[in-house]
């Protein structure tokens, strides 16, 4: 503490009386009693004087919050620029900060990487400029490939993947249609398995820009270039007229019967590109547009509950944080804003972040947290974000290009992809 106080020069004269308290468990309790601090210390020498109290035998970083706000300017800033009295003992609340511990090895593919699904455990699922889908046990062994687009992939997900050995990814892609695949993961081996879809889904006038499942269900929507959402059934025995597919050469299979599906119901309304769709309850879709507006659909009716408007381009769009009732979307500026549709008067975002340098192409709300989420941008960063505070709490700068992608994966760790034709998996990050 010393040390602190006295590389403080001048202002170290300034000092405030001040209490940690943490949530976090041993051996990150510190003592209760109050301690003497210089009024110019950073986030920085908080961290190095929580540190010093704890004793920790390895150095851990925090991040503090003063009224339920995270600080990210020395503190006698922060104090002045919220009123708050630096009279009395104030309370800082300590968390581990929110930045990767360490980077995995990039996983190359033969063109750009498009889109990333984190949503199982188990596995990751890439779509590639390539026409291809992967499914990834972990950065190094790409167990499975998802074959038969003429296009490249724009989305991909999973329908259903925890528990059963079973699963169900769809994709979607510029060639119009979207496949749906079935995928023995037990089956894996070396050579990676190569498997065809059991059902094409043909509809779309355009290419299909995104894909999403429904939650706890069997369908899927997706959003095209035609300005339509439309939905579908991921069941085989619904398929409308079932044709015998083309015969299919490699690997001596026997010849394959492929279904196909027609779209069940279409909803209309958006006036450009449906960029991006969510599915995040059992009746509700959300969409955005290039044509500025957000858009909440009711399932069963197919009519829209909800618009909101813009100003902008908008590529990508995810619900989540508090009460998962939170809208965030990105697009054609480097703001990601969020939305609050709860309140009345919804059409300002009740949240903008600021600090990408290009356009946004990707956002996704950590599943557990009302707080954190995560932005891709082509400006080649991707940024983990808090609405505690306004500035990034970490920025992943390792793809070399274009991010195209981002999500979640296990909690704590993200996994994007980009330009740089890599998938990308940085791991290590505590949300408290």
């Amino acid at each position: 503490l010393e040390a602190i106080m006295d590389g403080g020069g001048e202002d170290a004269s300034k000092v405030i009386h001040v209490k940690f308290v943490t949530k976090l468990d041993s051996p990150f309790q510190a003592p209760s009693s109050s301690v003497v601090i210089p009024s110019n210390v950073t986030r920085l020498g908080l961290s190095s004087i929580v540190n010093s109290l704890l004793t920790l035998e390895k150095h851990e970083a925090f991040d503090f919050l003063i009224d339920g706000e995270l600080i990210r300017m020395s503190l006698e800033q922060f104090l002045l620029a919220k009123g708050i009295s630096a009279e009395r003992t104030l309370e800082i609340e300590y968390i581990r900060a929110v930045a990767p511990r360490k980077e995995e090895k990039p996983s190359l593919h033969d063109d750009w990487v498009s889109a990333v699904d984190g949503s199982s455990s188990r596995f990751i699922l890439t779509g590639c400029y390539d026409g291809l889908g992967r499914i990834w046990s972990s950065p190094e062994s790409c167990t499975h490939i998802l074959e038969g687009h003429s296009g490249a992939i724009s989305s991909i997900a999973f329908v259903s993947s925890e528990g059963a050995e079973n699963v169900t990814v769809a994709t979607a892609a510029k060639d119009r249609t979207l496949r749906l695949f079935k995928v023995d993961t037990a089956e894996s081996g070396d050579p990676t398995t190569r498997v065809g879809a059991y059902k094409i889904l043909r509809g779309h006038k355009a290419s299909v820009a995104s894909v999403a499942a429904q939650k706890y269900g069997s369908k899927i929507c997706s959003g095209s270039w035609d300005c339509t959402i439309n939905l579908w059934d991921t069941d085989e025995a619904t398929s409308e007229l079932s044709v015998a597919g083309k015969r299919r050469k490699g690997n001596n299979q026997a010849e394959e019967t492929q279904l196909e599906g027609e779209a069940e119901n279409t909803f209309v309304g958006h006036t450009q590109c449906v960029s991006s769709v969510v599915w995040p309850e059992h009746d509700v879709i959300y969409s955005c547009s290039w044509d500025h507006s957000i858009r909440r659909w009711d399932v069963p009716t197919g009519k829209e509950s909800m618009n909101l408007f813009c100003g902008k381009a908008l590529n990508t769009v995810d619900v989540g944080g508090e009460g998962s009732a939170l809208v965030a979307a990105g697009g054609s500026d480097p703001i990601l804003r969020v939305w609050d549709p709860r309140k009345p008067g919804t059409s300002a975002p009740v949240f903008q972040f600021a600090s990408h340098a290009s356009w946004i192409s990707a956002c996704k709300w950590h599943k557990s947290s009302w707080f954190h989420l995560v932005s891709a941008s082509y400006d080649g960063k991707i940024m983990l974000c808090d609405l505690r505070t306004a500035w990034p709490l970490s920025v992943i700068d390792t793809h070399k290009d274009k991010v195209l992608c981002a999500d979640w994966w296990k909690g704590d760790s993200v996994v994007s992809g980009g330009a740089d034709s890599n998938l990308r998996i940085s791991s290590g990050i505590s949300i408290s």
